[in-house]
């Protein structure tokens, strides 16, 4: 969408490559920056609900952005708006994977998350045949109605009740409060709520908070590539006529990676599967330094394809990684935090890359500084499973069962993620 952005002559003059980034920079940021909002109206509303809305509200921001005739509009209807409802349609879509899968959720991210990868690899060149003849307003106009479909699909986001369900802990057997809580003054329940809703237990887990900081720092550099793609192969190569070929196999590697490693990280146990994102991250950060290098076009295919499989295993283990540290209670707030951190780097990559191009008159140095958080990303992330272990060996001589934190069958009085109140004390 960056580069049919840049084909409409009203806002061409005014963008230069950093702030022309800054739209779908923006929009991939709000999508990551409101997500621990999303993982609390999640908690209360309901999976299907907050689906439903979220794509609905990016269905708007998509119809609305096709009458901006400024970029400082189009910053508020694609980047904001677009951005925040496609955060609100994302996250239930993971969460809701937990309620029905459990020995085979790394398959079942895998299935789901590939289908994005299909439109990654059709949009390059649906958008090249019809923005033409078309127009921006018209492209957009189309794009929005994908997500009105996306909007009635949500309505298929029903959680499964497990059996045996109670109501969660600090609450009544009729869903109220307790009865010590009825002579609480409003300012006591009103912190009871919020801590109900913006749960910051999972940040007392060690391994979580290790593992949410070397992502953070990872994705930095995560973004960049795929921004200014489009602009590195006509100032590289002079070619403006082969650079949807590498969008096409970007989209393709990328989904064979989800379905590939979602598979084999369910045959890895526990929190190893966080090696594999290890793997990836050190793998995408030198990918990105060998962008520049490229002295032909193949070999910009080949680096690409690689970076599609790395794409596909970050986004297909992360889930199941948040389920083993956390649980399978937290995991919405667990994910739903990780999502927000991840927000500011993420957001701000492509910018600062595009600020560097500015300055040095070229994307070489903005390449070779965007693979350096990958790899220190993936440093950090190393050391998550040996904590893990260490925290294990301690317990067991403690001789404590209760954190044990692998997926089971809702047997703790807890309620899954994304049921509603009223579910919950069905």
């Amino acid at each position: 969408m960056l580069e049919v952005e840049r084909k409409d002559e009203k806002l061409k003059k005014k963008s230069s490559s950093d702030c022309s980034s800054w739209v779908g920079a923006l929009a991939m940021g709000m999508i990551f920056f409101c997500s621990p909002v999303v993982s609390m109206f999640t908690d209360h509303f309901g999976c299907r609900k907050t689906a439903v809305c979220g794509a609905f509200v990016a269905f708007l921001g998509l119809l609305t952005s096709s009458f901006a005739t400024t970029l400082g509009l189009r910053y508020f209807t694609y980047g904001i708006l677009f951005g925040c409802g496609s955060s609100f349609a994302f996250q239930p879509s993971l969460v809701i994977l937990g309620h029905y899968f459990r020995q085979r959720l790394g398959l079942a991210n895998g299935v789901v998350t590939a289908g994005s990868s299909l439109f990654s690899m059709g949009l390059p060149v649906l958008l090249k045949k019809v923005v033409g003849p078309l127009g921006l307003p018209r492209t957009f106009q189309i794009l929005s109605i994908f997500m009105l479909v996306q909007s009635l699909l949500a309505l298929t986001f029903k959680p499964l009740m497990p059996s045996g369900m109670c109501p969660m802990p600090g609450m009544g057997m009729d869903g109220g409060p307790p009865s010590g809580l009825e002579s609480a003054s409003r300012w006591q329940k009103g912190l009871a709520k919020i801590r109900k809703y913006f749960n910051v237990r999972v940040f007392s887990v060690l391994t979580y908070r290790v593992w949410a900081f070397g992502v953070a720092t990872a994705v930095l550099g995560y973004f960049v590539p795929y921004v200014h793609l489009m602009n590195f192969v006509k100032e590289q190569f002079k070619d403006t006529q082969r650079e949807w070929v590498l969008l096409v196999c970007i989209g393709a590697s990328s989904g064979v990676g989800r379905l590939l490693f979602g598979k084999i990280g369910d045959l890895i146990p526990g929190v190893k599967k966080i090696y594999m994102q290890v793997a990836s991250f050190i793998l995408l950060g030198l990918m990105s330094m060998m962008i520049p290098l490229c002295a032909a076009f193949e070999g910009l295919v080949v680096v690409f394809v690689l970076m599609g499989l790395c794409d596909g295993c970050f986004i297909t283990i992360m889930a199941p990684i948040a389920f083993e540290l956390v649980g399978p209670m937290q995991a919405s707030q667990a994910i739903g935090y990780l999502l927000g951190l991840m927000a500011i780097p993420m957001t701000a990559g492509p910018p600062i890359a595009g600020l560097l191009r500015d300055y040095f008159g070229s994307y070489h140095v903005a390449f070779y500084l965007a693979g350096v958080p990958p790899i220190v990303g993936g440093i950090v992330m190393f050391f998550v499973p040996l904590v893990h272990q260490r925290m294990q060996r301690r317990r067991k001589k403690a001789n404590d069962p209760s954190m044990d934190k692998m997926l089971k069958n809702c047997s703790n009085g807890d309620m899954l993620p994304g049921y509603t109140d009223m579910e919950t004390h069905i």
